[in-house]
Parts: C-alpha cells; sequence; structure tokens
C-alpha cells in the first residue's frame, strides 16, 4: 500500500507546521528551527485572559501574547529585541501586567491596518526564522461543555473549568481559516500539534473552518504531543487515549499518524500531579485506530507538569 505520506528526492529544506498556543508550543519551535526547518506556526486567537484579554476588549485588537511567544521562539539568536518583546510590565496604572511585545503588536495592528500585517511587522523587527499565522482573522470566543453538562463561556473560563471539559466550539462557528494556513498544511512535510491545553490551546485551531480537513487530507506525518500531565478540570482523569479521542471527535479522526506520550513508569510525576496514562492498555487501544505510540521519558524534572525541551526535542528527531 502506498504511504498517504509526502516523499521528495534529492536535497530539500523539511517544512514543519506546528498548531497550538500557550507555553508547549514555543518549545516545539525552537526545537525546529534548530533543525534548519521550514518552520510556520499556526496559533490560536481564541485567548481572552490577561494582557491578551485586556487588548481585546479595549482596543479590540486580536490577542497578542502567544503569537508574541512564538515570534520570541523563532527571533534570530542574535535579536536584540527578543528579551524586550518578553518585557512584563510589574506596576503602572494600564501597564503592570502588560508585556511589552503584546504592546508592540497592537501598535502595529493600528500602524499598519490590521493583525496579520502587525505580526509581519513583529516578525520583521525580530529577525523571524519562518512564519507565526494567526489560525484566523476573526474575533472567536471559546465556548465548552462540561461534564455537568454546564455552558462555559470564554477561554480563560473553560482554562480553569471545575468540571471536566468534554466539548468546545467557537462562535462565530466555522469562522473563515488565515488562508495561509491551509497552504502551509498542505505543502508541509511534518505537522505537530501540542503541547499544550487541550481544549483551550489545540482545539481552537482545529474548528476554524478548513483546518481539520486540511490536516485530514496533508501528505505530511502528523503527530500529537501529549500533554504530560492533565490539567485540572480540563482534561480531570484523562488518558492518553481520551485526549486522542477527543482530536478525533472535534474533526481529526483519520488524521494523526503518530502520538508521543511521556513514560510515567521510566520517570514518575510527583504525587501530586495527575500523569496522562500511557501505559500497555492505553496504547493499545491508540493502535487500534491506525496511530503509531511512542512512550519515552519527556518529563522536566524542575517543572513536572511540563515537557522537558531538550528530551522533547530528542524524541520528536527521531519522528520529524
Amino acid at each position: 500500500m502506498a504511504s498517504r505520506h509526502r516523499q521528495r528526492q534529492g536535497p530539500f529544506v523539511r517544512r514543519a507546521v506546528a498548531i497550538g498556543g500557550g507555553t508547549g508550543l514555543p518549545v516545539v519551535l525552537r526545537c525546529l528551527a534548530s533543525w534548519e526547518y521550514d518552520v510556520t506556526a499556526v496559533v490560536t486567537v481564541a485567548d481572552d485572559g490577561g494582557s491578551s484579554g485586556t487588548l481585546r476588549r479595549e482596543l479590540g485588537v486580536l490577542p497578542p501574547g502567544d503569537i508574541r511567544n512564538c515570534l520570541v521562539a523563532l527571533a534570530a539568536p542574535d535579536s536584540a529585541l527578543a528579551e524586550v518583546f518578553q518585557y512584563r510590565f510589574p506596576a503602572g496604572e494600564g501597564l503592570v501586567g502588560h508585556a511589552l511585545g503584546n504592546l508592540i503588536i497592537a501598535a502595529l495592528a493600528e500602524m499598519r491596518g490590521g493583525f496579520a500585517e502587525a505580526i509581519e511587522g513583529a516578525s520583521q523587527l525580530l529577525g523571524v526564522r519562518g512564519r507565526v499565522l494567526p489560525s484566523t482573522l476573526a474575533d472567536v470566543v471559546l465556548f465548552a461543555e462540561d461534564d455537568t453538562g454546564e455552558r462555559v463561556v470564554g477561554q480563560e473560563n473553560v482554562a480553569h473549568s471545575a468540571a471536566r471539559v468534554c466539548s468546545v466550539h467557537l462562535e462565530p462557528a466555522a469562522p473563515p481559516a488565515y488562508a495561509p494556513v491551509l497552504d502551509a498544511i498542505r505543502q508541509a512535510d511534518v505537522v505537530v500539534l501540542g503541547p499544550g491545553s487541550l481544549y483551550t490551546s489545540i482545539m481552537p485551531n482545529l474548528l476554524i473552518d478548513g483546518v481539520a480537513e486540511a490536516l485530514r487530507a496533508t501528505k505530511a506525518r502528523v503527530i500529537y504531543i501529549c500533554n504530560v500531565a492533565n490539567q485540572r478540570g480540563e482534561t480531570t482523569g484523562l488518558d492518553a487515549v481520551g485526549h486522542v479521542l477527543a482530536l478525533e471527535e472535534h474533526g481529526l479522526r483519520g488524521a494523526i499518524d503518530v502520538v508521543l506520550v511521556h513514560d510515567s513508569d521510566a520517570a514518575p510525576l510527583p504525587d501530586d500531579i495527575s500523569p496522562v496514562d500511557g501505559g500497555a492498555n492505553a496504547r493499545a487501544r491508540i493502535e487500534a485506530h491506525g496511530i503509531t505510540v511512542v512512550v519515552t521519558d519527556l518529563v522536566d524534572r524542575s517543572a513536572p507538569m511540563h515537557h522537558d525541551p531538550d528530551l522533547l526535542c530528542a524524541a520528536l528527531r527521531g519522528l520529524a
């Protein structure tokens, strides 16, 4: 049987797309950029908390925070502005809590007439290697239903839901994708989903019109990096199978080729942290969907809710 994955002959630069948001996506971007891949980040714009949420409400700009983190991750190694973009004001009326890079992106959006133009301008300032794309230019709101049947409104509220989230949707429904996103997925050699909050960082991108379809149709290898640990409320009690099923229920049935899972038996997490179970039973159930499962040590010992950047990069190197 012929592989659906793209096969190209001769020397070429591999094209990688990484999809998500939050703190996990920049880790993957730094890894891919270090291999000199042609990297495209596809970033959620559903964030409505913190500095990003304030700028959304007060200026009507799309949330810049996750975009900023990805721009900095792909900034030129000698960029003098990367640290400046990450500076967060510790005090000052109207300034406290804002990252300077968020304000710069918001200013560029007004100066240049749009959010995409602002990202392009910030990319030039930082000497970004690759591209950072919002999954949509629509002003979207994330909604969720939890396992008590309650409706939760807004990304920040969903992320801190008291009950486990069962499904999410956007309003307006199926907003149009930013066209370069679909082109990047179609042309990719590898697509990486995550790591990141399942329902609030990864899913909002999949709910954009055409994105899930593009992921199902792409010839790229699609890799899902499962979180090391569950997030209280959002994914309480969810094992690796549950994460995969949730993705499939939100449009990715038949799209995922590989799932990368932390080996919590080889490297146990602290007692107060609930690992995402990737044991033999979970692996077998995922493999029954035609998906390859790779289980290896991925945890950051100093921050055991997160992936260790070096371990994750080494694991990805053998897959991407």
